[in-house]
């Protein structure tokens, strides 16, 4: 029979709680993870871990919090971009269409 485990964790005055690093660890919850709630007619509410959705790129999501992190913490490596380069990059991409919900064919996979 599985062990049971009890935790408890507090609301704070916005309603908000940090989740119990034994639930963390048995959910296998990391940073960013979402969480799923389903509340049942009892009143008993159950977490599970949220699955990621098939428009989630994993790699996209870690290299957003890299960027995230990283502006947060060196703001000053933040930097303008020129006009000039972007009159240069609406040249480089004049009369271009994409349809990014177009399939892609064998030869672009």
């Amino acid at each position: 029979m599985p062990t049971t485990i009890e935790v408890e964790s507090t609301l704070t005055d916005r309603y908000q709680t940090t989740v119990p690093e034994t639930v963390r660890h048995a959910l296998r919850l990391g940073k960013r993870d979402k969480i799923h709630y389903t509340v049942r007619a009892s009143g008993e509410v159950v977490l599970t871990r949220a699955g990621v959705s098939d428009n989630d790129d994993p790699v996209l999501g870690q290299f957003l919090c890299f960027l995230a992190h990283d502006i947060a913490n060196h703001p000053e490596r933040l930097q303008t971009i020129d006009t000039g380069f972007v009159h240069r990059l609406q040249l480089l991409t004049d009369g271009i269409e994409v349809n990014f919900d177009a399939t892609l064919s064998a030869d672009d996979e």
